[in-house]
């Protein structure tokens, strides 16, 4: 299956892993493509009468036929995660891909991954790959709670030790620094988790002088550094100013006022719908991990799809010639 394509599945079978993690087995009409570790899935969603689409990572090949999905139901859902856990099984499905913006480099001296809550879900993929080559790796899983690891016994079954699971209400943390530091050189660390421990990676990986390169991430798009509001944004040039509610991205508001977007991932990571910024007379929240942290400093673009603006609005331009 290429990734562009769209084709029709059914939900074969779906169950709780937590209150407020689901399940889901997807099972495509026709034979579909292995994924590789880090793939995602994209499927077709209905936001009250409007079409959209979601990207959910794959916890493990479809190796059985069979894509699985783990979709967190989130508060401040702007509607697929509310889709999704409505889905009963049996349901039509429309899905693509897989595709693949956060792919695992075998052959490395080491690996160490780190998640946070639903960002276990590209990582147990990686980690069920990494423990059939035999690699040396270790998957540092935290949650707010013992009840919010989902996947985790399943996952202390396959692998044992190398799970490593902490909860915040436990008083657990990861030690990003010690973690790193027993990294084999030349290893290389994966992580999927909240913004926050995306940036503390960062600035771990940094002070340990190893490579840029060699840390890789993937984000949920779904939090950052403010707390989400609703903003103006302004484009000058189309003579348009449009308001992006709480509940939608940036991009979601220009796609639904017609100003002609490119984009891929929408979770700030390929950099496809980023914009440039003219003026801002709030605070830009990047919110994404395509740009490096003197990027986001100079506020000279943002990724659409992640990132918001609070205490006011911005002006940006766009690609769209249309009007």
């Amino acid at each position: 299956m290429a990734p562009t394509d769209w084709l029709p599945a059914r939900l074969r079978a779906a169950w709780a892993l937590t209150p407020d993690i689901r399940l889901l087995e997807i099972e495509p009409e026709s034979p579909g493509a292995l994924a590789a570790p880090g793939s995602h899935l994209g499927v077709a969603v209905m936001i009250g009468e409007r079409p959209d689409t979601r990207s959910y990572s794959l916890i493990d090949s479809g190796a059985d036929g069979l894509y699985r999905i783990a979709v967190k139901r989130l508060p401040d859902s702007r509607g697929g995660s509310a889709y999704m856990h409505g889905l009963e099984p049996g349901a039509r499905l429309s899905i693509s891909g897989p595709r693949n913006h956060f792919g695992l480099t075998l052959g490395r001296p080491g690996y160490l991954l780190v998640a946070g809550g639903i960002g276990i879900t590209p990582l147990h993929a990686m980690a069920l790959a990494l423990h059939r080559s035999g690699a040396r790796f270790r998957l540092l899983y935290a949650a707010r709670t013992r009840q919010d690891l989902a996947l985790a016994d399943g996952l202390k079954a396959r692998i044992g030790d190398r799970l490593e699971t902490v909860t915040d209400d436990e008083g657990g943390r990861i030690d990003l620094d010690a973690a790193i530091a027993d990294l084999a050189p030349g290893g290389e660390a994966y992580v999927c988790g909240p913004y926050r421990m995306m940036e503390a990676a960062r600035r771990a990986w940094s002070a340990s002088g190893r490579p840029v390169q060699a840390l890789r991430f993937e984000t949920f798009g779904t939090g950052g550094r403010h707390a989400t509001e609703a903003f103006t944004v302004r484009i000058p040039r189309l003579s348009r100013e449009i308001v992006v509610p709480r509940h939608q991205t940036m991009l979601e508001a220009l796609e639904a006022a017609g100003v002609g977007m490119i984009h891929d991932c929408r979770r700030g990571e390929c950099g496809l719908c980023t914009v440039k910024i003219l003026e801002t007379d709030g605070t830009v929240d990047h919110r994404d991990v395509f740009f490096s942290e003197a990027q986001k400093a100079a506020n000279a673009q943002l990724c659409t799809c992640v990132s918001r603006v609070v205490g006011g609005g911005i002006t940006i331009d766009t690609a769209d010639r249309a009007g």
